[in-house]
């Protein structure tokens, strides 16, 4: 079995302010923003949700693939990924672009504003499913609108099980764009305010949606996880970090387990517990791959 990862690879540029942005923006001059931040500490990561998620399966010792586009520029990426014994069979080049970039910013409240660069990424639908044999499992994750879309109808044509997450993506589909992601998918999983304009853009309370999957995912961050499945919620609480680095790939650690626990029949409640462990260790390392799991980590009682 292959875990298949359909997201992005990018390099994160990450930037640390010292205090807190609603203390620096003016709610009544929103239409005149204009401002400003010293970030003393910068520094650059691999980064990206494919990468940030295949890193942390292999964390778990995972067979995984992603199934992502790099630039002219990736050959690093490409040899660490290698180095990491991730398969990169899927792994294409574009060759007239940059790999995708993200610059994030990140206040004393980990509060982030970001701003991405596409770049290969726009090329991901070019770059098709190719699973052979049976029992292997995916997500679609933060990538391309188009690929997005594509990656989704391959993985339901094959017969593949997956994650629908669509992250930061989630506001460049419409409420009937999205209702289709959600037909096709076995899983949901968001944050809490993805969740909030999931439903505003469906017109599916979170209840509704999971009553088309097998169950719905809602992340509330150190507050633990909602899982919803056929309309009824239940909360897994969260894991108190050893200490609050860096938020930067959290959300990835955490579908990680995710993906690891159903591809080994767990109960969403055990991969959520196992996912609120990995987000705790993650945070408390600065950048998205660079975190460290012990076994006794990896050991979630079922």
């Amino acid at each position: 079995m292959s875990i298949y990862v359909c997201g992005s690879l990018a390099f994160d540029t990450i930037m640390s302010f010292e205090g807190r942005f609603a203390e620096q923006i003016l709610p009544e001059q929103l239409h005149i923003l204009n401002v400003s931040f010293l970030v003393p500490a910068l520094r650059r990561e691999y980064g990206g949700c494919a990468g940030n998620i295949a890193y942390g399966l292999r964390q778990l010792g995972a067979t995984v693939t992603p199934v992502a586009t790099l630039g002219n520029d990736g050959q690093d990426y490409l040899a660490r990924l290698k180095a990491l014994a991730i398969d990169t069979s899927h792994v294409q080049v574009a060759g007239a672009e940059y790999t995708a970039q993200a610059m994030i910013m990140t206040d004393r409240d980990n509060n982030q504003i970001t701003a991405f660069h596409p770049g290969a990424m726009a090329q991901a639908h070019l770059n098709p499913i190719r699973a052979e044999g049976a029992g292997h499992i995916g997500i679609i994750a933060p990538d391309g609108r188009e690929a997005m879309l594509r990656h989704a109808e391959q993985f339901h044509a094959a017969g593949i099980p997956f994650v629908f997450d669509p992250g930061q993506g989630l506001p460049m589909f419409d409420g009937a764009e999205l209702r289709h992601f959600i037909e096709l998918a076995d899983w949901v999983a968001v944050n809490d305010y993805e969740g909030h304009m999931l439903s505003e853009r469906t017109d599916w309370s979170l209840g509704e949606v999971s009553q088309q999957v097998r169950g719905l995912v809602v992340t509330l961050g150190e507050h633990g996880v909602d899982l919803w499945e056929q309309g009824q919620a239940h909360r897994v609480t969260g894991e108190r970090a050893e200490q609050v680095l860096d938020p930067t790939g959290c959300g990835d650690a955490f579908r990680a387990a995710l993906l690891w626990g159903l591809s080994q029949g767990w109960s969403l409640a055990r991969c959520a517990a196992l996912g609120n462990r990995m987000g705790a260790r993650k945070i408390a390392s600065r950048g998205p791959q660079n975190y460290q799991l012990s076994d006794a980590d990896r050991n979630v009682a079922p």
